[in-house]
């Protein structure tokens, strides 16, 4: 099959023929683009608390089944997830902005100038 369309198919040279996306935008710049750590970092969120989910939520539906020991389990499992959340935290994963004590001192710098 694919010796046929290679044999049948259509061939063109045009300017954007070599291009990694033939939308009939020129591309500019790279496609490199460096992500910070905190993007590795909130993602590793996501995936930790989405695992969370889907574990929660197999571990609710089988809750009779699984009886005391399958609540033991899933105590443990939310306690290391408790610590996970508390790394990410000191870590300065959740910091998205700038430190809003370095925001208000700058502010006061700024308003003492002024006066």
């Amino acid at each position: 099959m694919l010796g046929v369309s290679y044999i049948l198919g259509q061939r063109h040279k045009e300017r954007a023929s070599h291009e990694p996306y033939e939308g009939g935008i020129l591309s500019t710049g790279s496609a490199r683009i460096r992500f910070s750590s905190q993007f590795y970092l909130v993602a590793m969120l996501f995936v930790i608390f989405d695992v969370e989910t889907i574990f929660l939520f197999s571990w609710a539906i089988a809750f009779k089944e699984l009886g005391w020991y399958g609540y033991a389990g899933m105590v443990v499992f939310l306690i290391l997830l408790v610590v996970v959340l508390i790394y990410e935290w000191r870590a300065g994963a959740l910091d998205f902005g700038p430190d809003g004590q370095k925001i208000l001192k700058a502010y006061k710098k700024l308003t003492a100038k002024q006066k």
